[in-house]
């Protein structure tokens, strides 16, 4: 038998970036929970809005299944005599069974055999457990910091006015948040404050729409959100911008949502558009509209969480509280353009940067020699290079990027083209911040790149040179997207230089009281400890990126060549051997003591199979020598792969490790020979079926 169960958790209203995420964890803990008791059901719907958590779990059984439990005894030769007639062991354990020796089963296995008591252990009501599934869910929830309200000693993410325990037509009569559940829930705290009676279970949603006015679905109320968004900018000719953590966030902002549509004053957009588009978004959670040629128009979208009778007021509302907001954007724009972004610079020696790495400045200059130095390598402009690090934190001192610090880069762009800066310098105080997040886009322009590489170089030395390492989620610095924005930049546009020489480079950039110097070997394998995640993402498996990184190599672009190098060469047919032979080969080469021989003398091939191995050995390695120095790994694996055949005939007709010393050596000069040519590219070995 099974019934449908409503679990709901009233609350005031929930924190909106964080909703979603504790609806899901929410569902997660209950279903771990259920699988735990061995519970069955047939689905289970989670729902979230402002004031609620819940989840309908449909056909949930009303017990879990008869159990039968084993308990081991004493072995059977413990357990009877020579007489055959049970022992102390035997009879104390029967006792404590409630049961005579007889009615014990034995239990045969390969290790020897016992007395076993079996019993039935009937099911548990599924309404008895039920509430502690639901009280472990709710207490494992993602929230930093619980609260308490009034004298009750529950704690939550918010106070809890009420709760739903409804298993088919019955209540749970259990208390939840020190709040006695019941059949009870609330609809949209203005349309709809009075309870409402459910009935049962799968009424849930329909019965808080229809009479509460509130969408309890998540992902249907973010999808009526985007609907009404876009029928909005339908009418007023224009294309919203949907973010879709904005998306995300106004959807738990609201239980009935209706989209307003509002204006401004078309001399606001004299201002960078994106310093409107922040305080839009960020400040008042509002869709901007751009035109065909996105650029922004002189309206938003706000969406309000009540139907009103007069939706003009809602809009005039929100226009009202938008005005001075622009306004203040409009005041910044022209007063930081009364100053050059150059003279900033000095203002700077009072932003710290990190207190034993001196001050904003001190980083721009370390970051412009570093930047130098790799322009130099890539026979850039070194003084366009100089000249966008110096300025490349200026805008930091700007009543701009004061008042809206996510335009950091972009305003200092603006105002270093105002200035008549060169533009390939106002591009790279801009794109030196990308990546900024993951899968954001990468600096375009080589100065960008040149920069943005410095920029992270820098900071990775620093942090790590005192000691501040990331810790578990901590990560005040973001070093792992540095990290990984370093490789990103080098690999995807192709930046062909030696990673360790330029940390050395960074590291030479710091006081010497800082010893950076030895911290190098440290932050380059923190960095390479990203390539694992980034190429996961592409599909690499994790034995591809270990047989390429075992050999150490410097230069990421490199790297990146011959892991798709490898990769192709895993999936060919001959590569399980190979990788097999090339194991083999490198666990005699291991256990040879002192130098490995190295040179092949022909007279001492005397067996078939060694002498063409190295036929084939020889005439490959003239092929593939010109591959590899030209770092065409991928064909040069490929030309490697035809070694299969007279490699496994080689170690099925050939002994190595003969007593005859000239023998074994010539052997071995052979086989260090052919691991050679393929370390040459990567450790095959390490290779898995």
């Amino acid at each position: 038998m099974s019934r449908d169960l409503l679990i709901e958790i009233g609350t005031e209203e929930l924190p909106p970036k964080a909703l979603k995420k504790l609806s899901l964890a929410f569902l997660d803990g209950v279903k771990n929970g259920l699988a735990k008791a061995d519970l069955e059901y047939a689905g289970i719907k989670p729902y979230a809005s402002p004031r609620r958590l819940a989840l309908l779990i449909s056909e949930l059984a009303e017990q879990t299944p008869d159990k039968t439990v084993e308990r081991r005894g004493p072995a059977l030769q413990a357990a009877f005599g020579e007489d055959g007639c049970p022992t102390q062991a035997a009879l104390g354990f029967a006792r404590s069974c409630g049961v005579e020796v007889e009615d014990l089963d034995k239990l045969e296995t390969n290790k020897g055999s016992w007395l076993i008591f079996k019993s039935q252990q009937p099911g548990q009501a599924t309404s008895l457990l039920i509430p502690e599934i639901v009280i472990t869910a709710l207490d494992a929830l993602p929230i930093p910091k619980r609260m308490r309200w009034g004298n009750l000693d529950s704690q939550f993410v918010r106070p809890v006015h009420w709760a739903v325990l409804l298993f088919g037509n019955d209540i749970i009569d259990t208390e939840i948040l020190s709040v006695r559940a019941g059949r009870t829930t609330y609809g949209h705290r203005f349309h709809h404050p009075e309870a409402i009676e459910i009935p049962a279970p799968s009424e849930y949603e329909v019965l808080l729409e229809s009479e509460g006015k509130v969408i309890a679905d998540f992902d249907r109320r973010a999808t009526t959100v985007l609907a009404q968004v876009e029928s909005k900018a339908m009418e007023l000719k224009g294309q919203a911008v949907i973010d879709p953590a904005l998306l995300e966030e106004v959807a738990a902002m609201v239980e009935w949502p209706v989209a307003v549509a509002g204006q401004f004053e078309k001399r606001f957009l004299a201002v960078p558009q994106e310093a409107l588009i922040s305080t839009m978004s960020t400040n008042q959670k509002y869709f901007h509209l751009v035109d065909q040629d996105n650029k922004l128009l002189p309206y938003f979208i706000t969406v309000s969480n009540i139907e009103s009778r007069d939706e003009s007021k809602v809009q005039a509302g929100n226009e009202r509280v938008i005005r001075p907001r622009f306004a203040d954007a409009e005041f910044f724009w022209k007063q930081d353009r009364k100053q050059r972004l150059d003279s900033r610079l000095e203002e700077l020696k009072t932003v710290v940067f990190q207190q034993k790495l001196g001050s904003m400045f001190d980083k721009t200059q370390r970051v412009a020699k570093l930047a130098a130095n790799i322009a130099r390598q890539l026979n850039v402009e070194s003084s366009l290079a100089i000249r966008a690090a110096e300025l490349s934190k200026c805008d930091l001192m700007t009543e701009m990027v004061g008042e809206f610090p996510s335009l950091q880069g972009i305003m200092g762009r603006y105002y270093a083209e105002h200035d008549g800066e060169d533009q390939a310098v106002a591009e790279a105080i801009d794109q030196h911040y990308r990546p900024r997040f993951a899968g954001d886009a990468l600096p375009d322009g080589i100065i960008s790149q040149t920069v943005a590489l410095a920029d992270r170089l820098d900071t990775l030395m620093g942090i790590f040179a005192i000691g501040q390492l990331p810790t578990g989620d901590k990560d005040p610095y973001a070093l792992r997207r540095a990290a990984l924005g370093v490789l990103r930049i080098m690999i995807e546009n192709k930046i062909d230089l030696d990673l360790q020489q330029l940390l050395t480079l960074a590291a030479k950039q710091f006081d010497k009281k800082i010893k950076a110097d030895k911290a190098v070997a440290q932050v380059m394998e923190f960095i390479f400890d990203r390539l694992r995640a980034y190429y996961q993402e592409q599909g690499v498996r994790p034995d591809v990126l270990d047989a390429v990184t075992a050999l150490k190599p410097a230069r990421p672009v490199d790297i990146n060549k011959r892991i798709h190098a490898v990769n192709s060469f895993r999936k060919l047919p001959e590569a399980e051997s190979l990788a097999a032979a090339n194991k083999r080969s490198g666990n005699i080469l291991k256990k040879v003591e002192g130098k490995l021989p190295k040179q092949i003398k022909t007279s001492l091939l005397t067996e078939e199979a060694e002498q063409n191995l190295y036929q084939v050995l020889t005439e490959l390695t003239e092929t593939v020598n010109p591959l590899l120095a030209s770092s065409d790994y991928e064909p040069a694996l490929q030309q490697l792969a035809s070694l299969r055949a007279p490699v496994d005939t080689f170690f099925d007709d050939v002994m190595v490790m003969v007593e005859d010393k000239k023998l074994r050596d010539n052997r071995i000069a052979l086989l260090n020979q052919l691991h050679g040519l393929f370390l040459q590219v990567a450790d095959i070995s390490r290779l898995q079926d």
